[in-house]
């Protein structure tokens, strides 16, 4: 029973994770660039969640606002802040990257407090009941299956579609790609857009999760994320989702038998660092 739980949720914060780290890995993969402002983005999902959802009683209409907000603030950071360095070695835009998350952690304190924001009345907080006696908060079930489907559609739109294929072959060679009339600033758009608003939706649900916002929020999650990306290979889609499945995973157990030695947060790195001294270019990098 315990071992069952433990991988339920292991998996309930894998697919938090998952949504953080595919939205890494869509701009990695186009621009080779560690996206660290990534996690002001998933922290801007979560206020912006709570405060429509406060004020409207609606929570699709919370997470539609979230996704489209982040998905808007991230074209905004590739078109002021990349987009002028893409010429520059990429430290320098590791480092303005830096800057603009610590800019934003500022600015939601300024705005929202320190203290952080929470859900007047959170939804989807009542228990469900599984198969084996296994018990989640609707919350919990409604994340795995979001990440789920969002996965499929992403599946779907990068293999079946017009611009799917665009952002493909942009990623594979540029100047390729440019030469046969694709445009690289819309798909660069296109992805950031994607990117941002998979982290403003991953900020609400845990903002549903914890029933708080604070404007640290992001963190831990994105640099959780930058990690697992280079654990699933950089830029694979598919060992990036694994690699953050995986992470869940170790954390729930680690929690349970290290817990009294380890923070849940050092267990996940310290995994991520054996597995990385083992294997350097990550779990499933391409060949």
């Amino acid at each position: 029973m315990l071992f069952l739980e433990l991988i339920a949720q292991g998996l309930v914060q894998g697919s938090i994770y998952a949504l953080v780290a595919l939205g890494l890995t869509l701009v990695y993969g186009l621009l080779r660039i560690l996206h660290v402002a990534h996690a002001a983005l998933f922290t801007l999902g979560g206020y912006i969640g709570v405060l429509v959802m406060n004020s409207s009683g609606s929570m699709s209409l919370a997470f539609m606002a979230a996704m489209v907000a982040a998905g808007i603030m991230g074209i905004a950071m590739y078109r002021l802040c990349y987009a002028p360095m893409l010429k520059q070695p990429p430290f320098v835009a590791l480092i303005a990257s830096i800057g603009l998350y610590i800019a934003f952690e500022e600015l939601f304190r300024i705005i929202f407090g320190a203290s952080g924001l929470s859900y007047q009345a959170p939804p989807l907080q009542e228990q469900v009941a599984l198969f084996g006696g296994l018990q989640f908060k609707q919350a919990e079930l409604m994340v795995m299956a979001s990440t789920a489907i969002i996965i499929a559609v992403l599946g779907y739109l990068q293999n079946k579609t017009r611009v799917g294929v665009a952002c493909q072959a942009t990623v594979s060679d540029p100047q390729m790609a440019q030469s046969f009339g694709i445009s690289l600033n819309k798909v660069r758009d296109i992805n950031f857009f994607v990117g941002s608003a998979l982290a403003g939706f991953a900020g609400v649900w845990v903002a549903l999760l914890n029933n708080l916002v604070e404007p640290t929020m992001g963190s831990v999650p994105s640099y959780k994320g930058l990690a697992i990306i280079v654990l699933g290979g950089m830029g694979s889609v598919r060992g990036t989702l694994l690699a953050a499945l995986i992470l869940g995973v170790v954390e729930s157990f680690g929690t349970i038998y290290l817990g009294k030695f380890l923070d849940r947060n050092a267990i996940a790195f310290a995994f991520l660092i054996i597995v990385l001294m083992l294997r350097p270019q990550g779990l499933f990098a391409r060949r």
